[in-house]
């Protein structure tokens, strides 16, 4: 059996200790564990992504024709059918929904549907879950090494990128797959919280507010985890780093800012949901107009099943973008460069084995 070596694991023990000064259930002084964010405001940053994405618009939007193509020939294209049927359901819902504001209820509800039912597809195969996991880490890491290499003031090809960027990919797999681990409590969560409607357990106002703790709890440990995994996405991505350092690595960056980080990803999917409604529910109503006065015309083009397609696309690379220029300025300590560098050969001393940039020396 391996001889555990005792003197190793206290190293660790201080070495983790000097990275992460707070102490759970203990007061803390605020001078010993509180990180400057150095970030511009939420309306201020995401004018500087969308700046850095027209910036580069030849490559990303090269990029996003790659996902469109990819998607149709792995994937295939979304059902106009389950579109109709979707539509049909929400109309025999919401008689009232004719002109006016109504349409744009009617939109919203099918938008809402299609969000939270994964798409228009009926019952996806296993090989093409597959190919859509593929297709979104691949579009994921060929987005931040445009960025990288961009935001270095190097010159590059889209066919560089999909060529070089690739190399990651397995630790990228690896750490979306510690993501979807770290989900299980929300998930578990909302099978409690489905349970608990179809029972009329929440009827018993005392028995409703233990369900809120309990299932607050898990939804907050989920939403703990996910803080770190999410920016450990880009710094995986760093030559030679392995995918459980680059956690380590990202929750070192993230750790006594972790609300506030929070509060950066939930405004990026904040983002993300008014562009998908500015975007879709005008095309759904135009579709249904479309339904209205030509027959044919809705049944036979798929207008809205290809504008999701291209929705989709368009919201993987402003993620990425987005998480990409945050971890930058996470890493930087003067956010008023227009240009932040970049600290990779800083965390790949990390990923080799090195010590931490912030640990304290030893005596």
């Amino acid at each position: 059996m391996p001889r555990i070596s005792f003197k190793k694991v206290s190293v660790r023990i201080r070495d983790f200790k000097s990275r992460r000064p707070h102490r759970s259930f203990r007061l803390s002084r605020k001078d010993k564990y509180r990180k400057p964010l150095n970030m511009p405001g939420y309306f201020i940053f995401t004018g500087e992504v969308l700046q850095t994405i027209w910036r580069n618009k030849k490559l990303l939007f090269g990029l996003i024709l790659v996902m469109i193509v990819l998607n149709l020939l792995l994937v295939g294209l979304m059902s106009q059918e389950m579109y109709t049927t979707l539509s049909d359901v929400v109309d025999g819902l919401n008689e009232e929904t004719a002109i006016g504001l109504g349409q744009f209820t009617r939109a919203g509800q099918i938008l809402l549907q299609t969000i939270t039912t994964g798409g228009l597809n009926q019952a996806p195969t296993e090989s093409q879950q597959i190919f859509s996991v593929f297709i979104f880490v691949l579009s994921w890491l060929v987005t931040v090494w445009i960025l990288r290499s961009r935001l270095a003031g190097h010159k590059v090809k889209l066919r560089d990128a999909l060529y070089n960027a690739g190399a990651p990919i397995i630790s990228t797999i690896l750490v979306v797959g510690l993501i979807l681990v770290q989900l299980l409590p929300a998930l578990i969560a909302l099978i409690l919280f489905s349970a608990a409607v179809a029972t009329q357990f929440l009827a018993n106002p005392f028995a409703a507010i233990i369900f809120a703790l309990v299932a607050g709890g898990l939804l907050l440990l989920s939403l703990y985890w996910l803080v770190g995994s999410v920016v450990a996405l880009v710094v995986v991505t760093v030559p030679g780093m392995y995918p459980m350092k680059a956690v380590q690595v990202a929750g070192d960056l993230v750790t006594s800012r972790r609300l506030r980080v929070i509060f950066r990803i939930l405004w990026c999917l904040v983002v993300v949901l008014l562009f998908f409604g500015i975007t879709m529910i005008p095309i759904i109503i135009l579709d249904n107009l479309l339904k209205n006065v030509w027959q044919v015309v809705s049944l036979d083009i798929p207008i809205v099943p290809v504008t999701l397609m291209v929705v989709s696309s368009i919201a993987v690379i402003f993620v990425a973008s987005y998480i990409y220029l945050f971890y930058r300025h996470l890493v930087s300590r003067e956010a008023d460069k227009p240009e932040l560098p970049d600290v990779s050969e800083q965390v790949k001393k990390v990923g080799k084995g090195g010590k931490h940039v912030g640990a304290k020396k030893r005596r």
